[in-house]
Parts: structure tokens; sequence; C-alpha cells
């Protein structure tokens, strides 16, 4: 098994969820982060960080509140949110990740979920 440090260091974009069991922003989420990985598939890896089981690799990276978004690339941090970002500052980092995964398809496809609420 990889470790962390191995998984940052490639060249494909690395979007670290750092988030916790209990914590229900963490777990809305949860389908945001599957439509992201399901529109770039190979071309970014999405990283779960659970901060109660690791608490050493949360502390490195100073994440204070949960859920934190950390996006790398070759080991370096090329974008991060406070702790449970408001939307527009979870899309500019999506976006930032967009820019780094050369031939990026249109984000429509990611955005309007995020964007728009369900009808009922």
């Amino acid at each position: 098994m990889a470790t962390f440090q191995e998984i940052i260091k490639g060249e494909k974009p690395v979007l670290v969820d750092f988030h916790a069991d209990w914590c229900n922003p963490c777990k809305m989420m949860n389908p945001t982060l599957k439509s992201i990985k399901k529109h770039f598939g190979d071309d970014i890896k999405i990283l779960k960080i659970n901060v109660d089981k690791n608490e050493k690799v949360a502390g490195k990276f100073q994440v204070r509140g949960i859920p934190t978004f950390i996006l790398f690339k070759e080991k370096i941090i090329e974008g991060t949110t406070p702790p449970a970002p408001n939307i527009k500052i979870f899309l500019l980092l999506i976006l930032n990740c967009v820019s780094l995964i050369p031939n990026s398809k249109p984000l429509i496809s990611v955005l309007c979920p995020i964007v728009l609420p369900p009808f009922k």
C-alpha cells in the first residue's frame, strides 16, 4: 500500500478530502466527489483522509476543521479550502484542478449538480 507522500508526489493531481465519519458536512460532499471522479476518471486521484485516524497527516497540513480539501500535484499544494468551504470556494479549487489536467473536458456535468439544487 502506498504512503501518503508517495500518492501526492505523482504527476496526476490529487484532491485530498480531510474528513471524519461523524461529520455531516463531510458526508454531504461525497456525491460531489464521486461526480468529480466520474468526470475526470483516471486523470485525478481523490484521497479521503480520516482526521481521527490520521492525526499526524492532518496536523502536518494544519487542518483545523473539516471538511478541508487540499489539491496536490507533484507534492506541491496547488490549492486549498478553509474548513467547511462554501460552494464558491470549493468550485474555485475544482477549477484550479482543471487547469492541472491537460485536455480536460468541460466541467458542466460536474458543476450543474453542485450549483443547481434538485427539484422536488
